[in-house]
């Protein structure tokens, strides 16, 4: 769902209007709040149903815009008493549940671009048609929510056509990270039109049959995600 970004009872009043996404207008808000100490460290923020009240947006929006605070190392929830505020600055790595942003990074690359290659080298047409059809739905897809998990269908269809059942396991171990990641770089960084130019290109090397094209192309990808994400902490 996108917004227009110009909520009247925020920093934003009277500045030109921006069309982003509902869950990035929130969390833009809800970073200013904290960055400019409106929100203090160990204060505790509105429950979801207020917020959501606050900004006209559901509250599913709300809980996207909290996670991406969360991975941010900003908030934390605590079960039965809310989220908090407890940290002003940036965390040098992202929090993704079980695992951290670094954890991702370290060891993609030796699932990911191997499973490319080998993906190229056995794919079948129906394996090709699978991945044209999520590639040209993450192009038209408007929804950032829906988006997210069609990126993760995208890498989950490459580890399965790879034929390696030692990586398919894995990025099915790590999907929840995944997510949590995709989500936050695009609520962040707005990393969703630049992610379809790259998968679109890994998708194109693996309808080619080129394994040396599909790892460069997901070589590529990660390591522009890594740069996304070094953008973000500083790192």
């Amino acid at each position: 769902m996108l917004v227009t970004m110009n909520l009247s009872d925020s920093r934003t009043a009277g500045q030109p209007i921006a069309r982003v996404s509902a869950a990035e207008a929130v969390f833009k808000e809800l970073l200013a709040e904290i960055q400019e100490g409106r929100l203090a460290v160990g204060d505790k923020l509105p429950s979801e149903a207020t917020l959501a009240q606050r900004y006209g947006v559901s509250r599913s929006v709300v809980r996207e815009a909290l996670r991406s605070c969360a991975a941010l190392g900003l908030t934390v929830s605590r079960t039965g008493k809310g989220t908090f505020v407890v940290s002003r600055r940036v965390a040098k790595d992202l929090t993704l549940g079980e695992y951290s942003a670094r954890d991702l990074h370290e060891a993609r690359p030796h699932i990911e671009i191997p499973a490319a290659g080998l993906a190229a080298r056995r794919r079948s047409d129906e394996d090709v048609r699978f991945l044209r059809d999520v590639v040209a739905e993450m192009a038209a897809e408007d929804d950032p929510q829906a988006w997210v998990e069609l990126d993760i269908s995208f890498h989950a269809a490459i580890a399965r056509i790879s034929r390696n059942r030692v990586f398919e396991k894995v990025i099915a171990d790590i999907r929840q990270a995944l997510s949590h990641q995709s989500e936050t770089l695009n609520v962040v960084a707005d990393r969703q039109p630049r992610s379809d130019e790259e998968h679109l290109r890994i998708f194109r090397a693996i309808e080619k049959g080129s394994a040396d094209e599909a790892e460069a192309a997901m070589q590529d990808h990660l390591a522009a995600v890594r740069d996304a994400l070094g953008a973000i902490t500083g790192g």
